[in-house]
């Protein structure tokens, strides 16, 4: 399973968008579900950020870059 990382980076502090990670981002965003495949992960990183009122106010000088993790174990709801 995949967990979905959004890193939005400013251009100011990182202008190579592949040297933007989690401690340099501006926000890191975590979406809540898990994912088989990765184009469903990216897909859906993307679609999450793009409904969240960061990424509907992204800065001129912001970008988007979405993380695809590879879990060892898949998260299971208990109930």
């Amino acid at each position: 399973m995949f967990t979905t990382l959004v890193l939005i980076c400013s251009l100011a502090i990182t202008p190579d968008l592949r040297e933007c990670n989690r401690n340099n981002a501006v926000h890191v965003v975590q979406v809540p579900e898990q994912y088989a495949v990765p184009g469903s992960c990216f897909m859906h990183g993307q679609a999450y950020v793009a409904g969240t009122s960061i990424g509907q106010q992204l800065a001129e000088n912001e970008s988007v870059k979405v993380l695809c993790i590879k879990g060892t174990t898949p998260t299971k709801n208990v109930g």
